[in-house]
C-alpha cells in the first residue's frame, strides 16, 4: 500500500535528512521510532506530501505522489490518506460534527452524517457532536481526530506521536482505537513516535 525509495529532505544546507526505505503492506501496521531530532514528523509530512521531498519517491496504492501537481496531491491526500496530528487542528468555530463532515467536503465527497454519528458512538464522543471542539477534553479531541482521519475510508492512516503525552492506560487505549479503526476500514496504519512503550505492541517497526 505504501512504499518509499531514497527519500531525502533539506531544511537548510546543514540540516538534511536521508530516510530508510519503507514498505507497508495493505492492512499492515508499521511503527516508525526515533529520538527527537531524527526527522520523525518530517518523514510523516513527506509520506502525506505535506512536504515535497528533495529526492526520492512516495508511492501509495501504486500512485507516485511526487509526480502529482499540487492540486492532484491535495485531492489524492484528501481521498486516500487519513492523518492524526500530534496536536489536533480543528476549525474552532465549527461543531464536532461539522469538523468531521469537513473531511468529506475537502475530498469532494457527500457529507455523511450517519458515518460521523457511527464513529462518534464507536469512539465514545456521541454526546458531544453538537459541541465546539474547544468545549471537549483533550482525550475527546484525540478521539475526534481519529474519527476525522477515517471519515473517508482512507487506504493509509498516518499518526504523529499519538501517545506521547498519555499515561500507560490511555496510551494502550489510543493504540487500540487506531488499530481497530484501521482494521475496520482495511487501511494500513503507520505510527511515527519516540514513545518506546509502543515497541511491545507493534512487531513491524523501523528505527530512525
Amino acid at each position: 500500500m505504501l512504499t518509499t525509495q531514497q527519500l531525502t529532505f533539506s531544511y537548510t544546507p546543514t540540516k538534511r535528512f536521508a530516510f530508510p526505505d519503507i514498505h507497508c503492506n495493505d492492512r499492515e501496521a508499521l511503527l516508525i521510532l526515533g529520538r527527537s531530532g531524527t526527522g520523525k514528523t518530517t518523514l510523516l509530512h513527506l509520506l502525506a506530501l505535506l512536504l515535497k521531498p528533495e529526492s526520492g519517491s512516495v508511492i501509495i496504492n501504486n500512485t507516485d505522489l511526487t509526480r502529482l501537481n499540487p492540486a492532484e496531491t491535495a485531492a489524492f491526500r484528501a481521498a486516500h490518506v487519513g492523518i492524526v496530528y500530534q496536536k489536533p487542528h480543528f476549525v474552532s468555530s465549527l461543531s464536532v460534527t461539522d469538523n468531521l463532515l469537513l473531511a468529506n467536503y475537502l475530498a469532494n465527497k457527500p457529507q455523511d452524517r450517519e458515518r460521523a454519528r457511527q464513529l462518534a458512538q464507536q469512539l465514545g464522543f456521541a454526546d458531544h457532536l453538537g459541541n465546539k471542539t474547544t468545549q471537549i477534553s483533550q482525550g475527546e479531541q484525540q478521539r475526534v481526530s481519529i474519527a476525522r482521519a477515517v471519515m473517508n475510508h482512507p487506504g493509509v492512516i498516518l499518526a504523529d506521536e499519538p501517545t506521547s503525552n498519555l499515561d500507560d492506560e490511555n496510551c494502550n487505549r489510543v493504540v487500540e482505537l487506531l488499530r481497530k479503526q484501521s482494521e475496520q476500514i482495511g487501511a494500513s496504519l503507520i505510527v511515527v513516535t519516540h514513545d518506546q512503550r509502543l515497541k511491545d505492541i507493534f512487531t513491524n517497526r523501523v528505527q530512525l
